[in-house]
C-alpha cells in the first residue's frame, strides 16, 4: 500500500528532518491538522485521506499544505504529534529521576493512546503505510530512544550502573514493561506508581555490585 500524494511537487525539504521553507502561519496550519484530524475521527481511512480531501475540508489551498509538509507522511506525523503528550523534561538530579520521568512519559503516551479514538484508529493503520511508520520512527521514536540512552549512558558514567551491560538491551529492560501493557496487554493497569517500580527493580540488579 502507499500513501503517496496527489502528485504535487514536494519540494526542497524531501525528508521528515528538514525544516519547512516559508514562514508558517499558525492559523492555516491549525486548520490543516483540525481538518485531517476530523476526517481520522469520522473513520476516513489512511489511504482515502489526500491532501486534495484536507485542503478542501479545511478551506485552503493544496499549495498551502505543500508549503508545510511534502506529503502526508509528514504532515501526519505532525498531526500525531500534536495529539501526544509532550516530550518530557528530564530533571536532572538523578539518573533514577531522569528514567522515572522517561517512563512517566510513555505512561501517559500509552493511556493517550487507550482513551483516543483517533490515536488509536491511526496507530492501528501506520504499519501498513511503510513511508508513515518510518517516517514516524525517525522523528518521534528514535529520539526518544536515543534520550533514553543517553541517560543510560549518564549513569554508567555517574558509577550508578554498570558499565559492563549491553545499553540497548537495558534500554529494553526499562521501556518493555510500558511498551507491553501499550501494545500486547492494553487492559493491564498503567497505574502512576508504575514507572517508578519498574526503574527500582531494574536500577536493582543493575547497579555495581549488584
Amino acid at each position: 500500500m502507499s500513501l503517496e500524494d496527489d502528485g504535487a511537487p514536494k519540494g526542497p525539504r524531501g525528508g521528515g528532518a528538514a525544516r519547512r521553507g516559508r514562514p508558517r502561519s499558525e492559523a492555516a496550519e491549525r486548520a490543516i491538522l483540525a481538518a485531517a484530524t476530523s476526517l481520522l475521527e469520522e473513520g476516513v481511512p489512511l489511504a482515502d485521506l489526500s491532501i486534495e480531501r484536507i485542503a478542501r475540508t479545511a478551506g485552503v489551498g493544496k499549495a498551502t499544505i505543500y508549503r508545510r509538509w511534502p506529503g502526508k507522511e509528514e504532515l501526519f506525523v505532525d498531526l500525531l504529534r500534536s495529539v501526544e503528550p509532550p516530550d518530557p523534561i528530564l530533571p536532572g538530579t538523578s539518573v533514577r529521576d531522569d528514567l522515572v520521568t522517561l517512563l512517566e512519559s510513555l505512561r501517559r503516551r500509552g493511556l493517550a493512546e487507550r482513551s483516543s479514538a483517533l490515536l488509536h484508529n491511526v496507530f492501528s493503520q501506520m504499519r501498513l503505510y511503510p513511508k508513515l511508520w518510518e517516517a514516524y520512527h525517525a522523528t518521534v521514536i528514535e529520539p526518544r530512544r536515543r534520550l533514553g540512552l543517553d541517560v543510560l549512558r549518564r549513569g554508567i558514567e555517574a558509577g550508578e550502573i554498570r558499565p559492563d551491560l549491553d545499553l540497548e538491551l537495558l534500554d529494553d529492560l526499562f521501556v518493555g514493561p510500558l511498551l507491553l501493557r501499550t501494545v500486547i496487554r492494553p487492559g493491564a493497569p498503567l497505574d502512576p506508581g508504575l514507572p517508578e517500580r519498574v526503574v527500582d527493580a531494574v536500577l536493582s540488579g543493575v547497579r555495581p555490585g549488584s
